[in-house]
């Protein structure tokens, strides 16, 4: 990476300098295909011919710039008609340009390279029939690998694009294209970011649908859609599905942003080794091919992609029609579009308990990633590219989104929307600083947003909300008050619009419900809630009910010894999440033992109804177990666990999402000879559980900790492959063969992944999956020195994206000693001048790390 990053205040001198008035971009992908590549005799990367024409404008004539570019040569460069010489103005990733006019034009031909890594024009190869694929991926700073530009988001322009292609391959870009003359061409685009354009291109599997809607004006819009996949998952894709939704979130915001959609047509393409979610490039989206599935999964998966496909919409108003000066302001776009992607999907899709999820699974990435050394406030300080790409994170995102929630509920939905509104007409094709959304806001709410913003964009950390019950000799409430607390790093106490809700057993002796609530501004340490004062006494007080707010939930010791007798009979299911959700967080923050969590699981999820929630609980519980359980009872606590499960699975109703999720987890967490016996079994056809269907997908997930057990070797999973020969099915056998428990292959997979870059960024990503297996702890010990001795080379040499997975998945975070602790402190002593974003990322590893001693300390405490 080195030469290629871009600071924020090399930013504001070049936007301060130059505007942009357009760009002509001609690629040519033919090079795409065939086994050799001309003009690369040395082995040198494939590449394809990029020629760009820049036409912009400078402020002092006479200053000098630069251009982004990152490519293996440049063939010609010429400013204004004049010729210069690629060898001096070009460095590798930097076009110097001098002696600007007031109005220029830059011609830059250039020969890039096709990315293995997911950033640029990825090249894909399909195994199953040889065809191959391309599309661009770019955020935040990855077009300069496919054409010259000026790469920061404040810089915006329209694009035309052209391409030339492969005989028979289709080309998508932003706009709509027509094949003259075999060169493909778009219509121009509105002005918007160069991290937003995009090319996809190849053999696509392609289907199409329209939208249409009448406004009140009389007026009418018409959008073609489209959705694409690699032919090899044609038979799987459900493009009605994604059309349905496409269609209820188009509805959606037209009803509420009152702005039409101003991207003409709208293509969606699901593509091969993505290392994202999705991109919200405008008129061509772009997913991660895992929502297409080749298998039987639940209802939240299909719950997830709906999400994701709204998240995505969102952006085209909060991210491409208004878009952030510098990524400080990341936020602007990526909290809207994460809380707008479940309004919507809430408000306009079958999926109706979708903030449920949004409870128990996104706020936790958020309480994670808030209590990190690495928290930031939602608006960050971002110096730099690096930075940026790190801050695509749990807090800008999940807490983001959850703080917008508080904010519906202390301004008020309409006040919301209405300050969203007038927000787009105002900024529409521009760039956005905080200040313009809060100014907005505040006319629409009243709200004194300055202060809001203080608390709660501008500080970082989480509170916490505990309540604090007083009864009277009659059993009834006297005082109820909220007790709210801050940890001494991030010490702000911030005002929460909460709810409040006592719980009872119904007639003495039913479930657990609610039977009374109330809403207060909590400010301060100690707040009063004086409505309920003379309730009856409550079995359980659950803050934050509703999940109106941004907190971790604690208990009263009365509230704790309800759950841990009558979890499972709290009849509200978001109730019940939001339990889950803080017993989880008690257990991470070594307060409730991880044993008694696992307890907690094995007797109440087999009864419960959301299945988000019960796959949440079960990914808990592994890692409960994994992570934070005595080394000495994990042994134990895996076999209580698998036995568990598989009472569950053989319960489940047969055929059901809650029998596969149940399968799954049992798979996860078999480990004795029986329970391998019977995953052996399942595959062979000689065992049968009714109901369960042993498709692909889970044959794969049955036979990883066979392999990890050593009950699996090369020949099963070579068979299996030719079984299932595909593009997936290569992904699963790469991770089931790094699984095995061999110093062998621990050393061969290690090598392929640190010592070599031939791998693609997905079987980098499968390999490291593969590698750390809790089973085998003893196979990974020599890898802690090695890791720490390795990093600093990887982080320079590799692609950002690859630097990030290498150092993220492969920290000894399974050789969980004091010993690994003071190895990674001692590398953080010895690399104070590291690069900021790669310490970050070993400071995190680190706070896992030492959470997970803690946790361990306190089950060895609770063990007496």
């Amino acid at each position: 990476m080195p030469g290629e990053n871009l600071s924020r205040d090399e930013a504001q001198e070049r936007a301060a300098l130059l505007s942009v008035d357009g760009y002509d971009v001609f690629l040519d992908l033919r090079s795409a295909v065939g086994d050799t590549e001309p003009g690369e005799p040395d082995g040198g990367p494939r590449t394809f011919r990029s020629v760009t024409t820049l036409r912009f404008r400078c402020a002092e004539p006479g200053a000098a710039s630069f251009a982004d570019l990152i490519a293996p040569s440049v063939t010609a460069v010429s400013l204004n008609g004049r010729d210069l010489d690629p060898g001096e103005v070009f460095d590798g990733s930097r076009i110097r340009l001098e002696d600007l006019a007031a109005e220029n034009e830059l011609v830059v031909d250039a020969q890039c390279a096709y990315s293995r890594t997911g950033e640029g024009m990825h090249r894909f190869v399909d195994p199953e029939d040889g065809e191959v694929y391309l599309y661009t991926q770019y955020e935040p700073a990855d077009a300069r690998r496919v054409f010259a530009n000026f790469e920061q988001p404040d810089l915006k322009a329209p694009f035309r694009f052209e391409a030339r292609a492969p005989e028979g391959w289709t080309v998508w870009s932003n706009g709509l294209g027509e094949l003259s003359d075999g060169v493909w061409r778009f219509a121009e685009t509105k002005p918007i970011s160069t991290y937003i354009t995009a090319v996809v291109a190849g053999p696509y599997h392609y289907v199409t649908d329209s939208y249409s809607r009448t406004f009140d004006d009389g007026t009418k819009l018409e959008i073609p859609l489209g959705a694409m996949c690699r032919k090899g998952l044609a038979p799987h894709f459900d493009a009605d599905d994604v059309f349905l939704v496409t269609r209820q979130g188009l509805d959606f915001f037209h009803d509420h942003f009152d702005y039409p959609y101003p991207f003409g047509k709208y293509d969606q393409a699901f593509v091969p080794e993505y290392n994202l979610g999705a991109m919200e490039n405008p008129g061509l989206v772009t997913f991660r091919e895992e929502y297409i599935f080749r298998g039987k999964v639940t209802q939240t998966s299909y719950e997830a992609r709906a999400n994701v496909i709204l998240h995505e919409m969102a952006h085209m108003w909060f991210g491409d029609l208004v878009t952030m000066v510098w990524w400080d302001d990341l936020w602007l776009k990526e909290s809207f579009a994460d809380f707008m992607g479940t309004f919507a999907n809430v408000g306009a899709t079958r999926f109706t308990d979708a903030w449920i999820t949004f409870a128990n699974r996104r706020k936790a990435w958020a309480y994670r990633a808030d209590q990190l050394p690495s928290t930031h406030p939602i608006t960050a300080d971002i110096r730099d590219l690096q930075d940026a790409k790190l801050n695509f994170d749990g807090i800008t995102y999940a807490k983001g989104a959850s703080v917008l929630k508080q904010l519906v509920a202390y301004a008020g939905q309409d006040a919301f929307l209405e300050g969203a509104r007038r927000y787009f007409k105002r900024n529409a094709y521009g760039n956005t600083r905080l200040g313009d959304l809060l100014s907005a806001l505040e006319e629409t709410s009243g709200r004194d947003m300055a202060a809001w913003s203080r608390s709660w964009l501008q500080t970082a950390g989480v509170n916490s909300l505990t309540p604090q019950v007083i009864l009277d000799a009659e059993g009834r409430v006297t005082e109820l008050a909220v007790l709210q607390e801050a940890p001494e790093s991030h010490p702000e106490l911030r005002p929460h619009r909460v709810a409040v809700g006592l719980y009872h057993r119904e007639n003495g002796d039913g479930p657990l419900v609610r039977y009374a609530r109330a809403e207060v501004d909590v400010d301060g340490p100690r707040t009063v809630v004086t409505d309920l004062a003379g309730a009856e006494a409550p079995a359980l007080v659950l803050v934050n009910d509703d999940d109106l707010t941004y907190c971790k939930i604690r208990f009263d010791e009365g509230s704790l010894a309800t759950l841990r007798e009558a979890l499972g009979e709290i009849t509200d299911p978001l109730a019940r999440a939001l339990c889950w959700s803080a017993l989880w967080n008690l257990t991470r923050d070594a307060i409730v033992p991880a044993r008694d969590f696992i307890a907690l699981v094995l007797r109440f999820a087999g009864r419960e109804s959301d299945i988000g929630v019960l796959q949440m609980l079960h990914a808990w519980a592994n890692s409960a177990l994994v992570n934070y359980a005595a080394p000495d009872w994990r042994e134990r606590g895996g076999t209580l666990l698998a036995e568990g499960a598989l009472k569950e699975l053989r319960l489940a109703e047969p055929g059901g999402e809650h029998q596969l999720a149940w399968a799954r987890f049992f798979a996860a967490v078999a480990s004795s000879e029986a329970d391998l016996q019977l995953l052996k079994g399942l595959l062979e056809g000689t065992a049968k559980i009714d109901g369960l269907v042993v498709d692909q997908e889970l044959r794969w997930a049955f036979l990883e900790p066979l392999a990890a057990r050593g009950a699996a070797d090369e020949s099963v999973l070579a068979a299996e492959l030719a079984r299932d020969d595909t593009a997936s099915g290569k992904r699963h056998q790469v991770r089931c063969l790094a699984a095995r428990p061999s110093a062998a292959v621990k050393a061969q997979a290690w090598a392929a992944v640190v010592e070599s870059d031939a791998l693609s960024n997905a079987l980098v990503e499968a390999t490291i999956s593969g590698f750390g297996q809790p089973s085998r702890r003893d196979l990974l010990e020599p890898y802690t020195a090695k890791y720490f001795a390795a990093i600093d080379r990887v982080w320079a040499e590799r692609s950002i994206q690859i630097g990030m997975d290498v150092v993220r998945g492969l920290f000894p975070s399974l050789q969980d000693s004091p010993g690994t602790l003071a190895a990674t402190d001692a590398w953080l002593t010895s690399h104070e001048d590291a690069p900021p974003a790669l310490r970050r990322l070993v400071l995190e590893s680190r706070d896992d790390l030492a959470r997970a001693l803690r946790a361990q300390a306190r089950d060895i405490a609770a063990a007496g």
